[in-house]
């Protein structure tokens, strides 16, 4: 894969269009490097940590004891195999010259012992020879020491991206990626040939980033029956939940939602969008208590005033919105609704009297 930065010249994008540029063909993958550069920095210095270190030294000392035993068993098998030739050719130089057959027979075994070793003992150079693996008590001590350092180097401002690379290659040898629908696949190689293998999230597309979560939608939902938009804005601040384009939610923001997802509105705030005059949570417009209670409505706002009613209002000079049990209605409910008329209505049938 190759890599190039998008328009700001900071975040990589790795690509993989061998293809594309070679065939013309469809363009392999194409990721954002960011949060995988940050993945794989993390796996990086948790390697480096002295803990780790400690333990990697154990292993590389382990490591070595069993090399030592394989490069013991080379031995023992190379010297069998040059026993064998020298005593294949101890039988050759034995045997009577007039007796050609067994001669030409002893002649053909030794060779055939003379290759074999010799093939063994190429086998054997190519091995990684022990001595590779064994570190000296000050090594281990400088490499503990320079791990304190490392994160340090690593955080600094100080420190360009190409000096980080360098250090990365020290440990890692190459990372492979591999695209899937939710998340991206990194393994990691070490220079020891180890693997690890990790699992990045795909960034969100600028669509998906924007819409608002599936389970804030069905939290609106669960409380649209009995709260109203700001109440339920409340609730989500309180929760934790984000807006989708970023920030806090109000009841504008939760409005939205409920328009966009076709959500029903049975806690208005407003008594215009409740026509039976009875919101979802059992409330009543100021209007609609009025006409249950035989009542006119400058009474309904002056026992609200009083504490003799319970209401919640949105705001100062917002709509009452009145909670009334059996009770509170048999207690203030009045026989018959009295009909006050103007004082202006009272003195023109006055004058048609007169």
């Amino acid at each position: 894969m190759t890599v190039r930065y998008l328009s700001d010249g900071t975040i990589p994008s790795y690509q993989c269009r061998q293809a594309h540029a070679q065939l013309a063909e469809k363009t392999c993958q194409t990721m954002r490097g960011d949060g995988i550069d940050q993945v794989v920095a993390a796996c990086f210095l948790e390697a480096i940590q002295p803990a780790q270190l400690a333990v990697a030294l154990s292993t590389l000392e382990q490591l070595e004891a069993r090399a030592k035993q394989i490069d013991r068993q080379w031995q023992l098998r190379l010297e069998r195999a040059q026993y064998e030739a020298h005593l294949a050719h101890r039988r050759y130089n034995a045997v009577d010259p007039d007796n050609r057959l067994v001669a030409r027979s002893l002649e053909r075994d030794w060779n055939e012992k003379l290759t074999e070793a010799e093939q063994l003992q190429r086998e054997y150079a190519a091995l990684p020879k022990p001595t590779a693996l064994l570190i000296t008590t000050q090594e281990r001590e400088r490499i503990l020491a320079l791990a304190q350092n490392v994160p340090e180097v690593w955080h600094a401002p100080t420190t360009s991206q190409a000096e980080r690379k360098q250090l990365v290659r020290y440990l890692i040898k190459d990372v492979t990626l591999t695209q899937r629908e939710q998340v991206i696949e990194a393994r990691i190689r070490w220079q020891t040939e180890a693997l690890t293998d990790l699992t990045v999230p795909r960034p969100k597309r600028a669509a998906d980033a924007r819409r608002t979560d599936p389970q804030v939608v069905a939290r609106v939902r669960e409380l649209a029956p009995i709260c109203t938009a700001t109440q339920i804005a409340d609730r989500l601040n309180q929760e934790g939940w984000r807006a989708g384009l970023g920030g806090s939610f109000t009841a504008s923001k939760v409005d939205w939602i409920r328009i966009a997802y076709d959500i029903p509105l049975d806690c208005p705030e407003g008594p215009g969008f409740c026509p039976s005059g009875q919101r979802g949570d059992g409330r009543y417009s100021a209007l609609a208590a009025a006409e249950l209670l035989n009542v006119n409505v400058s009474t309904i706002a002056d026992w609200c005033n009083a504490g003799r009613l319970e209401c919640v209002r949105a705001g100062t000079h917002g709509p009452r919105w009145i909670t009334l049990t059996p009770e509170t209605i048999a207690e203030l409910r009045k026989p018959v609704q009295r009909h006050w008329k103007q004082r202006g209505s009272r003195q023109r049938e006055q004058n048609m009297v007169q």
